[in-house]
């Protein structure tokens, strides 16, 4: 009769592990649930020791013909988008289906292989796949995760910890589903947002481009016929000699504004240019307040899903200080790390840091004093949820009239400099015909 062996959690929490003689794994699930325990792994010995030893083979295998041939170059092609990465949506459907079936009394290895058939990304699918391997192999769950940094950041790997620690995986893995859609919908509707500005500034960029290099040059030629060797206007003269510019020296100026960027880059990722860059945006008109908003709600919403699943508040901070997505607030949250540390309040540094307004520094004064902060830090993001639709809806009411504004000038601007020498000449003709009648 095959041998199966088994991980379970008490009512407790506390892990046992143990093996039943049994015929299936069903019957082994059965069992382990007849004992009062939630089973967390089963697995039958014999397979597991025999997939233990294809691998070997394998390896072994790859060893051989590395050593039968010294001579030959091991050529590692990347292939962009299978890089290791996965795309959130991808990984929050990924989160929400675990949760379902753990909580359904789905064994998390059987949910893995289950999972591992239906997934159509092949980088998640192969990380599925070694995820239930190194289960197999006697790993628990985080410990897998953390094996793929560039997927599951740290925020996911404790809270599963967490889970795994307390005997409430099921519990947690929903909450981290909650969480990753929570954050997919705002981070969709920001993008959603933003989407109809940037539309329209692609749009004048290249209008302002097949004019500069295409129309106004045309009427050059035209004014010097019309005007007989007079000098055009001012305004005009700038508009020509700015498209001759931007059509004659088109390299120079691409590489002037490629180069830009490339600088404006380079210094986003000095220290002291990110602190400046994000300071900005915090400050920036219609933007700011949206991004403000956003980093609030991440922070809050972050910091009480990972207490509320029992991760250690200080381990807590520290995530929540590398996933704030801003240094303005990454230094507040360091401040309060350092503050807790200490035996002190956490309402002090976020109040000394002027990023956070006062209705959230009072809201989490309330919940530490009452023992309840993962539940008003919740309420705080849930409200922010909120200000976010607001404040998006404010930015792309703002915006809307900018950019139409901004078309207009650009667009009424360049017709303005091509009439200027038509009002001109109508002058002079409307001159010469009062003088001839004078003289007659």
């Amino acid at each position: 009769m095959p041998r199966f062996s088994y991980v379970a959690m008490d009512a407790h929490g506390k892990e046992t592990k143990g093996t039943l003689e049994v015929s299936s794994q069903n019957e082994a699930i059965g069992r382990v649930k007849e004992m009062g325990l939630f089973p967390t792994k089963i697995v039958e010995l014999d397979r597991a020791a025999e997939k233990s030893e294809k691998k070997a083979d394998k390896k072994g295998g790859k060893a051989a013909a590395k050593g039968g041939k010294k001579g030959q170059i091991n050529i590692n092609i990347k292939i962009p988008g299978l890089s290791g990465r996965v795309k959130s949506k991808v990984l929050t459907t990924f989160t929400r289906q675990l949760a379902t079936l753990v909580d359904a009394g789905l064994p998390l290895l059987r949910g893995l292989r289950v999972l591992e058939k239906q997934e159509r990304n092949p980088t998640l699918k192969s990380i599925i796949a070694e995820l239930a391997l190194s289960i197999e192999g006697g790993s628990t769950f985080s410990e897998g995760l953390a094996q793929h940094p560039k997927v599951f950041n740290r925020l996911y790997v404790n809270m599963v910890k967490a889970g795994e620690l307390g005997g409430v995986l099921e519990v947690v893995l929903t909450r981290l589903a909650e969480f990753m859609e929570k954050a997919q919908k705002i981070k969709g509707k920001v993008v959603a947002a933003m989407f109809y500005p940037v539309a329209v500034l692609i749009v004048a960029v290249g209008i302002l481009f097949i004019l500069m290099v295409k129309v106004i040059p045309s009427f050059k030629s035209v004014f010097e016929g019309m005007l007989e060797g007079a000098q055009l206007p001012a305004f005009t003269r700038l508009v020509l000699g700015i498209s001759d510019m931007v059509r004659t020296n088109f390299v120079m100026t691409g590489g002037i504004l490629f180069g830009a960027w490339v600088l404006f880059m380079l210094a986003i990722r000095t220290k002291f240019g990110r602190r400046v860059w994000d300071k900005i945006k915090l400050k920036m008109p219609a933007v700011g307040p949206v991004i403000s908003k956003v980093a609030i709600s991440r922070f809050t919403r972050t910091l009480g899903t990972l207490i509320s699943s029992g991760v250690p508040i200080l381990q807590a901070l520290t995530i929540v200080k590398e996933t704030a997505g801003n240094v303005i607030v990454s230094n507040a949250v360091a401040a309060v790390h350092e503050s807790v540390k200490e035996g002190e309040t956490i309402t002090a540094p976020l109040e000394a840091s002027g990023v956070f307004p006062p209705m959230v520094i009072s809201m989490v004064d309330v919940g530490e004093q009452t023992g309840a902060l993962p539940e008003m830090l919740l309420k705080i993001a849930d409200n922010y949820d909120d200000e976010v639709d607001n404040a998006v809806s404010a930015m792309t009411s703002l915006l809307e009239p900018i950019m139409i504004v901004f078309l207009a000038v650009i667009v009424g601007s360049i017709v303005i400099a091509m009439f200027l020498p038509l009002i001109e000449l109508m002058n002079r003709v409307g001159d010469s015909g009062g003088g001839k009648k004078g003289d007659e």
